[in-house]
């Protein structure tokens, strides 16, 4: 998806290179969050990215209540591609910490059948988390062994099928 800022990308990529020099104090939360405003504030009013960034910044400063709109809102603004899933699995993830994981496994569990790339392991570990959050720890593993079994050197084979044995029945 364009953002249609030139050197928009660039520009929110160094911001967040920055991230881990603000440190962990909630005045270094707030300095970090008013660059991602600044980085975004160039984007159009319409555009998807800015509340995407904007809630990326909340979240990974410790504030998934106030994240969980803003990837709501970039998603109703059609945020798709690359952001939007990652935008599907970041806003899983803090439906899961705010304590409405059920909300979080509604959300990804299509995704286990989009269109393959490098974040179907995120995905499938986000929604793990929720699949345990509700009670739901078998399914979770499963997801997880699954997700896990073609990285290993051996045993792939047996680690699917121990996947799949622990949800299908009989």
């Amino acid at each position: 998806m364009s953002t249609g800022s030139s050197g928009f990308e660039e520009r929110i990529a160094a911001a967040w290179d920055t991230f881990d020099g603000h440190g962990d104090t909630e005045a270094a939360g707030a300095e970090f969050r008013a660059l991602i405003d600044t980085v975004v504030a160039g984007l159009p009013d319409s555009s998807p990215v800015g509340p995407f960034e904007r809630a990326c910044a909340f979240d990974s400063t410790g504030h998934s209540d106030r994240a969980v709109p803003l990837y709501q809102e970039a998603l109703r603004r059609g945020l798709t591609g690359y952001r939007g899933r990652r935008a599907k699995i970041q806003l899983a993830s803090s439906l899961r910490n705010i304590g409405r994981a059920a909300e979080g496994v509604a959300l990804l569990e299509p995704e286990l059948t989009a269109s393959s790339d490098e974040l179907d392991d995120a995905v499938r570990a986000c929604l793990a988390l929720c699949l345990s959050s509700l009670g739901r720890d078998r399914e979770g593993l499963s997801l997880v062994l699954g997700a896990l079994a073609p990285h290993l050197p051996r045993y792939q084979r047996s680690m699917a099928a121990y996947a799949r044995a622990l949800v299908q029945p009989g």
